[in-house]
Formats: structure tokens, sequence, C-alpha cells
């Protein structure tokens, strides 16, 4: 509260509640929680295990793989045996040997037809001529084609080396019979030999010999009829008949190569074992675990400290948007030690669950961490907690989602989890927004499950993820996802609210049931009480709206504020229907400790049914430590009858209190005087009800009765307003407007 607006310093400033809720010290403590939390829920997913151990050693322990590791040495042997399945590739270099044989054919017809050289000459000319047509048609042909890169240079000498190892010896005897052949017959020849060397060597040729034994058959069936022509036919076909087909160096080395490049490396998955327990640890070993850096001595921080910032930022943001929001060491009593504790073990709980699904999923079936309830933190902190926080929490559960749920094994997030975890999270919050029932969980848990079987679907659609099996097994896990969610949720909410003494709004519902024990008690025998307490609750729950305080824990703490009346139910006016007031027979100070005790009666009647401390506290503290003025007036008149001077003050007369501790037990208990003052009126006007209201609130405030909770006088001038309203709107037919009471004076 303003001081200056009061003019009382120090009576009105705010109390502090001592002890570990409020503690600085405690609240370092719960922020270095925080960061160790993040810290080591995500450092088995960020920091590589490393070990010490020396080559030659004998391991102690199993060597896990951390990550996906290559096995540079299996997969080199792997890549050598893929290489050494590749065969020989021979490739095709056609040679169009038809050509020679026209080239010998007009050789032999020239110089038949030279008349000027002897047959002897001819024959010598012949002997040496020929033979040597054969490497110099080679030559010609690896010439022209050199450099042209039809055919590569190594399998064009290839061809030549072969060529000429295969060439055919001409028998001596054919080049004496070739001088005696007419221009006639050799263009016949000619013909034939072309024939048959174009059809044999059409055939894909290694060895030209298996052609050549195929030579003799064809000249016999063709039309030649002379044996000598069909002898030199015979010959010259054999001898132009070369391989066709030749081992492709090249071809095959880059094949091989080829085969090197598509072998699958070899290598250790995330969790599979690299060294066995007792096993030495061999050269190759050693390299491993050097090249995976794995070892001790070369153990690389850097991850650390980068999780250690995030961790620290992780928190910085939690602390910034606490204490921007009046938490922590704000003005908002709700946000203290124990909420921050209650906040780590959500945040401890929702992280879990993420650590047990993601032990779930392989390589092959990563969608198993869709089922990870990841919305329970969100939906938690909506209920217990705030909206907005929950909305900040789900941005963290989601960059944690995408790291603990993370199967690359080259990335540090996978967005695709950050995705569907911020989609469910949202949805979530705004499908159990003013929760009202148990049920509005399970209804916010087939929501999560809806947008998250969406969200998943649009993933897949988006990276043609259509496989059959993992298209359904994807989007039925995020659907099962919310219905775990739901179920989870509702089996924590009790041991949150139990453990921690949180007046959820769900567990608020439940309390206002008018079939609970305490208020079908209050309704059966005291129903004068029954009907002013629920009159408190319409009244002080708009009050307190108007101020941003909880309606709801208004509305059902003035519910029960009166149980204690059912203890003496006949000592209170509401409930004196038809009787006289026992209260005109006794004596004031009995009166008062009748009067007074009901505040204390009904907190042991909610302790005995486990009712919640804040409704507790607003039973206790209501009526705050106001003086009983008509018993203590009744007293003094008493004694001045006796003449006698009176043995007590004013303070003998006042309840024990405590004071209200927080706006919610200050506005019902101001409903409860106004309530009951409105009630007394028998035709209130509009002006005395905003008269009686406005001085049963500077009364209290006189009464220094709001001096130990944080409520400001503009938020009592709100309070005045939302009485005033609420009075007129539910005495409607009592109040007299002002222009009323002016035509009855009229009148009269």
């Amino acid at each position: 509260m303003n001081q200056n607006q009061t003019g009382k310093q120090g009576n009105l400033r705010p109390s502090r509640t001592a002890g570990w809720k409020q503690s600085a010290a405690v609240r370092w403590v719960l922020m270095f929680m925080f960061v160790l939390l993040f810290y080591f829920s995500l450092a088995p997913h960020v920091v590589p295990e490393t070990y010490d151990i020396e080559e030659g050693a004998v391991s102690e322990k199993d060597i896990k793989a951390p990550f996906q590791i290559k096995d540079e040495k299996a997969t080199r042997e792997a890549e050598e045996a893929a290489a050494e399945r590749i065969d020989d590739i021979y490739s095709i270099v056609p040679l169009r040997n038809e050509t020679l044989v026209d080239q010998i054919f007009v050789r032999i017809e020239q110089l038949n037809q030279d008349d000027q050289v002897t047959v002897q000459n001819k024959i010598d000319i012949y002997r040496n001529e020929i033979p040597g047509r054969y490497s110099e048609y080679i030559d010609k042909f690896v010439k022209q084609n050199q450099g042209k890169g039809t055919y590569n240079d190594t399998l064009l000498e290839e061809m030549a080396q072969v060529a000429k190892e295969q060439q055919y010896t001409i028998p001596e005897e054919t080049f004496y019979k070739m001088p005696n052949m007419s221009a006639e017959t050799l263009t016949e020849m000619r013909n034939v030999a072309r024939d048959i060397v174009r059809k044999l060597t059409s055939e894909q040729l290694r060895e030209a010999e298996t052609a050549r034994t195929q030579v003799a058959e064809l000249v016999n069936a063709s039309s030649l009829s002379s044996r000598t022509s069909r002898e030199i036919v015979q010959e010259l076909a054999r001898f132009a008949i070369m391989p066709n087909k030749f081992f492709d160096k090249e071809a095959t080395d880059e094949a091989k190569v080829q085969a090197k490049q598509n072998t699958t490396p070899v290598v250790f998955k995330e969790g599979e074992l690299i060294v066995k327990r007792g096993q030495t640890i061999t050269p190759e070993l050693y390299k491993l675990l050097v090249d995976s850096s794995l070892l001790q001595e070369q153990k690389n921080y850097w991850p650390q400290t980068g999780l250690l910032i995030m961790s620290v930022m992780f928190i910085i943001t939690l602390y910034a948007y606490l204490h921007q929001s009046g938490g922590i060491n704000g003005i908002k009593p709700k946000y203290n030690n124990a909420s921050l504790l209650m906040l780590w073990l959500i945040f401890f709980i929702n992280i879990v669950t993420m650590q047990i699904v993601s032990l779930t999923q392989t390589d092959t079936a990563p969608y198993a961490g869709y089922m990870a309830p990841a919305a329970l933190g969100t939906m938690l902190i909506m209920l217990l907690l705030d909206m907005h926080l929950a909305m900040i929490s789900s941005i963290l559960f989601a960059i944690m989602g995408s790291i603990i749920l993370n199967t690359g094994q080259h990335q540090v997030f996978d967005f695709q989890y950050g995705f569907v975890i911020i989609v469910v999270s949202f949805a979530a919050i705004f499908s159990i927004h003013r929760a009202s029932q148990r049920s509005t969980i399970l209804k916010a848990g087939i929501m999560v499950s809806l947008f998250g079987s969406i969200s998943v679907l649009t993933l897949l659609l988006l990276a043609e993820q259509l496989e059959r099996a993992f298209f359904i097994y994807s989007v039925a896990f995020a659907f099962g996802s919310g219905l775990i969610t739901a179920i989870l949720v509702i089996g924590l909410m009790p041991f949150f609210e139990i453990t921690f003494g949180i007046l959820s709004a769900l567990k608020l519902v439940e309390l206002s049931n008018p079939n609970h024990p305490l208020l079908r008690k209050l309704l059966t025998e005291t129903p004068g009480t029954y009907h002013h307490s629920v009159m408190v609750g319409n009244l002080s729950e708009a009050a307190a709206e108007a101020i941003g305080a909880d309606g709801l824990l208004c509305r059902v703490g003035s519910f029960y504020h009166d149980i204690g009346k059912t203890k003496r139910p006949n000592y209170f006016i509401e409930n004196q229907t038809n009787i006289e007031n026992p209260h005109d027979t006794i004596d004031p100070k009995l009166s008062k400790s009748i009067i007074v005790a009901h505040a204390r009666d009904g907190v042991d009647m909610l302790k005995g049914y486990n009712i919640p401390k804040p409704i507790r506290d607003i039973a206790e503290q209501h009526h705050g430590t106001t003086s009983l003025k008509f018993f203590y007036y009744k007293a003094l008149k008493q004694a001045e009858e006796q003449g006698v001077e009176p043995s007590f003050t004013e303070d003998d007369f006042r309840y024990p209190g405590p004071k209200a501790q927080s706006k919610e037990a200050a506005v019902v208990g101001i409903a409860d005087c106004v309530e009951a003052a409105v009630r007394s009126l028998r035709n209130p006007t509009v002006d005395q009800v905003e008269a009686m209201i406005n001085k049963i609130i500077k009364s209290r405030l006189d009464d220094n009765q709001y001096n130990e909770c944080d409520i400001t006088l503009k938020e009592l001038d709100k309070i005045a307003q939302s009485l005033k309203e609420s009075v007129i709107g539910i005495f409607h037919s009592r109040i007299e407007y002002p222009d009323d009471v002016k035509t009855k004076e009229r009148l009269a």
C-alpha cells in the first residue's frame, strides 16, 4: 500500500513472509539446481564421454559409441573387398577389318597388272609387304583415334599390343599363288573375303583364333569355284581377322574406385559397443578412439562450455519472466521459492519422460520420439502456476526435446521434434485455459493428440516420407502422446496440490460442489449462514477480479469462511428464525468468546476435512483483529449500571486474528461486512450503500487491518466500486434510487 497516501508510515507496509519461501539463499540454490538439471539432462546427448586408457592396456569398462563413429580400418577393408569383386572390364574397339582386306587385294591387283615386274619379284613383294600392312593398319587406327575421346589411350595401347600379338602368319606357298590371279578373279575373291571378315568380326572377339577356325567353312560355302582362289581367300581372311574386345584398364580402375565410393562405411552406431570390458586395446582400436576424441588427453571442453552457457540462458529466461511478472522477489506471493521448487519438479518430470522415450528410439524407428508426452510439463504449469509461464516453458521444452530426441549424428538439434513439441504445448495451453473440471484435462489430451498427429503428418509430407509403415507409426505415436499426457497430468495433479498446498482451479471447482460434506452441513444446520456465504462469494469474486486477484479462490473461500458457525448456529443472527436471541441473556464477554470462536472452530473443521490452506487462511483471517464493538459497549453499559470500574478494554473484544495476509482474505473480509450490513438495512438507497461500503473499508483501513497484505489504496477503491455495483445488482428490488427517494419526499 502507498504510504504517502495513507499518512501512516510503516504501518501499512506489506509484510514479507519469513522463512525459506522468501529466502534469497534458497532461491540461488534452486537456480543452481535448474542449471544442473538442464546441464546433466542434455550432456549425454551433446558431450561425449572420454576414457583414460592407453594402447596395449586392458579396458576396465565397456566403451560405447556416444555417436555414430566410422571404423576406418573396417571401412577400408570393405572398400578393398568391393573393388576386388569388380571383374575386368573389356571394351569393344571395332577395327573395320574389311578395310584391310580391300587394301591387300587392291595391292595384289595393281602388282599383277604390272608387266614390268617379274613373277619372282611379285612374290618377294607380297612376302615382304603384306605382313607389314597388319601392323601399319593398327598403328594408323591408333594414331587416328588418339586424343579424340572415343577411346582412352590406355585402351588403344592395349588394343595395339594384343592385336599384334595375335597376328596371323600367312603360309609361304600362298604368296606363290597370288601372281597368277586375274583381275576378275581378284574382284570376286575380294568380295568373298570382305563378307567373311565382316561377318566374323561383327561378334565380340577376345581371341582372333576363335573366328579364324570358321573361315575355311565359310570359304568353301562361297561362290568361289577355283581351289587356288579359295586357298588365297582363306589365308588372307584369317590374316585380316583381329580381336575387337580388349581389357580396359582405365574403365576397370574407375569401376573399382566407384565401387569403393559406393561402399557403405562401416560404423559403430550410437550406443554400440566399441570395446568390451577386458579387451586389449590394439593399435587399430587405439587409433579409432583417438580419431573419435574419446580419450581424456584429447578431451575438448568446448561442448561442455556451450552446454553450460545454454543452461544458464534457460534459467535466466525463466527468472526474467518471473521477475517481470512480480514473482520471486517481486510482489506476487505465488511465485516464491516453493513455486520455483515446484517448477523445478515439473521440469524434472517432463525431461525424465522425454529421456525414457528416447531410449526406445532406434535408427530404424526414430518415430518413437513422437510418443514423448512433452506437453505434460506445459499442462502442469498451466494448471498450477500461470499461462504465460507455461508458454515460456514450452519454448524451453521444445529446445530440450529437439536435443534429447535427436537421432541425427551430425547435428545438435532436430527441428522436427521441436516443432511438434511447440505445437502440442500451445494446443494444450489453449485447450486447458480456464479448466473447471478434471474432464477438461482429458479433452485437452485429445486436442494434443489431434494437433500432434497433424504436425507430424505435415512434417512427413514435407519430407516426402510416405513409406507406409513409417507413416502409420509416426502418426500413431504422436496421437498416443496426447492420451499419455492427459493420464499423467490427472495422476500428478493431486501430488502437487497436496505437496505444495496448491489450489488449482480444478480443485477449487471441486470444493465448491454443494455436495461436499461441509457445505451440506452448512446448508442443513445453518441455512442462514449458507445463504450469507453464497452472497459473500458472489460479491468477493467480482471484487477480486476487479483488482486482478483470484476470484475463484475468493468465491470458494467465502463458501467455507463461516463454517465454524455450525458448532453454535443459534448464536448468530442470520440463523435466529422465530427464536429469541440468546445473547440477550448472557454476559457480553461470553457472547464475544462465542462469536470470535467461529473463526478458530472453522479452521479446525477445515483441517479435519483436509481443506487446502489458502481456504483455511481466509476462514481464519477474514475478520482480522477487528473489534466486536456491540458487545464492548454492552459490557461498558452493564459496568456503568452496576457502578463498577470496567476491568477490560476494547482490545479484549477483538478477534484474535491474524490480519489478512493476502488480497483474497482482505476482499472476503470486506465482502462479509458489506453483505451483513446491507442485509440489516430495511430500505437502503444507492447513496446509503455507497457510504456504507466506504465506511466499512475506511474503518478497517484506520484500524490497520491491511498492513500485512499487499493491497493498495487504488485497489481498495476498485473493490468499493465493484461491491457497490454487485450489491445494487443483487439487492436491486430493495434499493431505492435517488429519483424514487425524491418522489417519496414530494409525496410526503
